[in-house]
């Protein structure tokens, strides 16, 4: 099956037309500002999914390599995304101040072409992100990407104006694409802050365990080279018996997207997560390949004269 920019973005607008006509103003519990409930509606329009399947299988079979998890940010500790998204915003916004300054036309349009320019890698990043979110969190962002595109082409005549001496309607093609780059930057902010894509998901785990040594059970309960689930109060954690007899001992849920980590492979001194394949090393809960970003919280483990097998976090007393 082909996809074109054009009809994904023409079944990505049907779409979430038809959500947002098709949700109620007035259900208790819902939000009342009309502006969230619409955002909130693109999250439920299962319509996009026909778009969203077909693209994120295409970006996922992309031969990066390395390169993917330069995209994802994994050295950066946090996604490559946002920062990259500064650089076409800045100068696009720039562009639209020097407008507005007789005698500024060069410098705008200059700074139109640095945008573009730019605009590139920033969607690369944003993909392949993107191609590992959950589906709600997808069809935001598939519309998010659908806004960017049309903000590209607007800056793409607008630049096109320019060089041809229309400089009236390159600044009008200019602050158009400023306005829907700024309804794509909305449905960003959305998708990371309300909708949590992005995020450390395992950063609460420190905050929620109490200091001291905890058990997590006995040593017969924790197969060598098994994935085990255990809890640590409210905290699921992963135990995995090393053949030496010392367990290894991370939390659970995957700082990606909460993936259960006792359910993944493990090999080689590591856990694959078994939702969109982040592997940690086990002895200290480093991520040694993406989308995740950050490490697992690690645990520090004893095991008590009677089999006893406890955990506490590295220098939690």
């Amino acid at each position: 099956m082909r996809f074109s920019a054009g009809s994904a973005l023409s079944a990505a607008s049907a779409a979430v037309a038809a959500a947002v006509s098709a949700t109620p103003r007035d259900v208790p519990g819902r939000a009342e500002s009309a502006l969230l409930t619409s955002l909130d509606a693109i999250e439920e329009a299962e319509a996009l999914d026909a778009v969203t399947g077909p693209v994120r299988d295409v970006v996922r079979k992309l031969p990066l390599g390395r390169l993917r998890d330069v995209l994802h940010g994994r050295a950066l500790g946090h996604p490559l995304h946002p920062v990259l998204v500064q650089l076409p915003m800045g100068a696009w916004l720039s562009a639209a101040v020097l407008d507005l300054v007789p005698g500024s036309e060069r410098a705008a349009g200059t700074l139109v072409a640095v945008g573009l320019a730019t605009a590139g890698p920033a969607a690369a990043a944003g993909w392949v992100d993107w191609a590992e979110l959950h589906e709600p969190q997808m069809r935001t962002g598939i519309v998010h990407a659908a806004s960017n595109v049309v903000a590209v082409g607007l800056y793409g005549g607008s630049l096109a104006a320019r060089l041809s001496g229309r400089q009236g309607l390159g600044r009008a093609l200019g602050w158009a694409g400023l306005s829907v780059a700024g309804v794509g930057g909305m449905l960003g902010g959305h998708l990371a802050y309300r909708q949590a894509a992005g995020p450390n998901k395992a950063e609460p785990v420190p905050h929620l365990v109490a200091p001291g040594w905890h058990a997590v059970g006995r040593m017969e309960d924790f197969p060598v080279g098994v994935a085990v689930r255990a809890t640590v109060g409210e905290v699921p954690v992963l135990v995995v018996r090393t053949p030496g007899g010392t367990p290894q001992v991370l939390a659970d849920r995957c700082s990606h997207l909460s993936g259960p980590l006792s359910d993944g492979r493990v090999v080689d001194g590591c856990v694959t997560c078994p939702w969109h394949g982040s592997v940690f090393r086990l002895s200290d809960g480093h991520n040694v390949k993406g989308p995740a970003t950050a490490p697992q919280p690690r645990f520090d483990s004893r095991v008590l004269d009677d089999g006893t097998v406890e955990v506490r976090l590295p220098g939690a007393g």
